[in-house]
């Protein structure tokens, strides 16, 4: 009989001891008697990172004024030389019309491009990537366009690439602008923006009429 109630008594010793360990939780809970090494210990590391991501540096603009500068100026350039080679080979009115105003228009847009960079005393950075980029395409599009046989086909190439063209040149200018804090260079590439845009809007008009 002693045997079977010894495992009993221990059980309810046990039992006992886990209530008052838990009770004793409870009122250091209550008393506000609680370990707070973890929850210091997680603040300081919510105030390092804080403070470590207030005092990181910005990373530099890759659109400083000479590389805005010298993309604009290559844009333009690549424009005028298209335009021209458009003005003599393209056999569509309206073709031929875009090509002319791409002269008329990007050379104003030159000249405002060497205005601005007097102006900011920048010289083109003809190393930045998207302006080797530009140069090495406009290369390839005007030995294309060169060596292909005047005609239907030719305007329609031409008009292609008068988009595409204009559509990425919109975005890299888009994204300059939001990269941009000097209001001269905001208002430059404002206007030039613009102009881009209508540019495209009217080769994308031309371009549905010929794919008809």
């Amino acid at each position: 009989m002693i045997r079977t109630t010894r495992p009993v008594i221990a059980g309810l010793i046990c039992a006992a001891a886990l209530a008052a360990c838990k009770k004793n939780n409870n009122e250091n809970a209550s008393n506000g008697n609680v370990d707070t090494t973890a929850a210091a210990a997680a603040n300081r590391t919510d105030t390092a990172n804080t403070a470590s991501a207030a005092n990181a540096t910005p990373a530099p603009s890759k659109w400083t004024a000479p590389a805005i500068v010298s993309y604009a100026w290559t844009a333009n350039d690549g424009e005028i030389a298209l335009g021209k080679l458009g003005e003599k080979k393209a056999t569509d009115p309206e073709v031929k019309s875009f090509a002319r105003m791409m002269v008329t228009d990007h050379t104003a847009m030159l000249a405002a491009t060497k205005k601005l960079a007097t102006q900011l005393k920048a010289t083109p950075d003809t190393t930045a990537g998207d302006t080797q980029d530009l140069l090495n395409h406009g290369r390839d599009e005007t030995k294309d366009l060169t060596d292909k046989a005047k005609g239907a086909d030719w305007d329609k190439d031409f008009m292609d690439k008068m988009v595409s063209d204009h559509q990425a040149v919109l975005g890299k200018l888009q994204d300059a602008a939001k990269d941009n804090t000097d209001p001269d260079v905001t208002k430059a590439l404002s206007d030039a923006t613009a102009k881009v845009q209508a540019h495209l809007t009217k080769a994308q008009a031309i371009q549905a009429k010929l794919n008809k």
